[in-house]
């Protein structure tokens, strides 16, 4: 009765084994004494990454101050029907003002527009 259990056992250590990758092995991770990769020195020039705010132009915040940002986000929060509307201080104040253009024109002629579309 106990060989059974003893191969059971040995079989689910052998499962849990894991395996070594191969030293040529594209999976294999890096030797712990591997150097980092450096960029050869006739390599073309990398492009940087440029963040949203950077593109164009500055954030509301630099551009008006943090007062008269924070009164253009609260009118566009007001009106943006946007589930993740354009509408941060950290925004070009037009693309904030052209989210509160875009979402005062969705109103019908005849519809009553928040206070926010006219101020």
């Amino acid at each position: 009765m106990r060989l059974p259990i003893l191969l059971t056992v040995l079989l689910l250590a052998a499962c849990q084994q894991q395996a070594e990758p191969k030293a040529g092995d594209a999976a294999a991770p890096a030797a712990a004494g591997a150097p980092d990769p450096v960029m050869p020195a006739d390599a073309p020039p990398q492009e940087e990454a440029i963040a949203p705010a950077e593109a164009g132009s500055t954030s509301c915040n630099l551009d008006q101050g943090a007062d008269a940002a924070q009164q253009l986000v609260n009118r566009c929060i007001a009106v943006s029907p946007a589930t993740h509307p354009p509408c941060n201080a950290a925004n070009p104040c037009q693309m904030i003002q052209d989210e509160i253009d875009r979402a005062c024109e969705m109103y019908a002629p005849g519809e009553a527009k928040p206070a926010e579309c006219a101020a």
